[in-house]
């Protein structure tokens, strides 16, 4: 097993990298056609969080570009963002200017397994596809800490129980670290959080039979095909048996046990 600190330096110069000049390089960028079936995830995501935000203190929690950052600051909120590469901050700190919020949402460089906030800083954080980039453990205690004793965290998580799409992941390294593929988070690692919330549900599980519309991103037919399969997903992922071979699962993690966290 790698040191924690080669593991750190590997991932922030990964990002770095992908997030700098190779961010147009299509052999960097190839699994990019798999999120154009994310925005369900993403709006359910922000639909919980639309409901909550507005005038709390709210941490995009590895940001990286900073896009939920951004949005966050533009539906009111006090809006942090953090990430280990400092590529990816000066990114987000552009699009926050751009998008003129420049002055309503902080970043900073900082590790996310031991953050400089202060105990109970945040109402709520936000986790977009990054525990298992991390050592979910220190990472469920950090998250616990920063948190005030009502806060919430809303985690959206690739799963690593469906052999095809994990298949995926091993063939192409140049897309992710060793570490990452290794620590896609299955249902053992979601409920691990229990350790550290008094409250851990998953509330929705994304993408089953939509990866079928893929293929079709780029044609006119794309949005009906892919608004049919939803429906089918619909009825799959409510199936115990199927639902945790989704591509993705949204879970919240509430009301942190405040332990002797640092």
């Amino acid at each position: 097993m790698k040191q924690v600190k080669d593991r750190k330096v590997e991932e922030r110069e990964l990002h770095d990298e992908l997030r700098g000049h190779l961010q147009d390089d299509a052999h960097y960028n190839s699994n990019k056609k798999f999120y154009s079936i994310s925005h369900s995830n993403r709006s359910y995501v922000k639909d919980w969080l639309a409901k909550r935000c507005a005038g709390k203190k709210v941490l995009d929690y590895c940001c990286g570009n900073g896009d939920f950052a951004i949005w966050l600051a533009e539906a009111g909120a006090d809006a942090y963002g953090i990430d280990i590469s400092p590529v990816s901050i000066e990114n987000a700190k552009g699009q926050a200017l751009k998008r003129g919020v420049g002055e309503k949402v902080t970043f900073h460089v900082m590790d996310a397994e031991a953050t400089t906030f202060d105990d109970n800083y945040f109402d709520f954080a936000v986790v977009n596809g990054i525990l298992h980039h991390l050592d979910l453990s220190k990472a469920y205690k950090e998250l616990a800490r920063i948190l005030n004793k009502s806060g919430g965290v809303i985690c959206t998580e690739a799963l690593r129980h469906n052999i095809f799409i994990h298949s995926y992941r091993k063939m192409t390294p140049h897309l992710r670290s060793e570490w990452e593929v290794d620590h896609i988070l299955g249902k053992k690692d979601i409920e691990l959080a229990k350790q550290y919330f008094t409250h851990v549900e998953v509330s929705k599980f994304f993408h089953l039979a939509t990866i079928g519309a893929i293929p079709f991103r780029n044609m006119p037919i794309f949005t009906p095909v892919q608004k049919s399969l939803e429906i089918i997903d619909s009825i799959l992922l409510k199936i115990p048996i199927l639902k945790w071979q989704a591509w993705m699962a949204v879970f919240v993690l509430s009301f942190p046990k405040k332990l002797n966290t640092k």
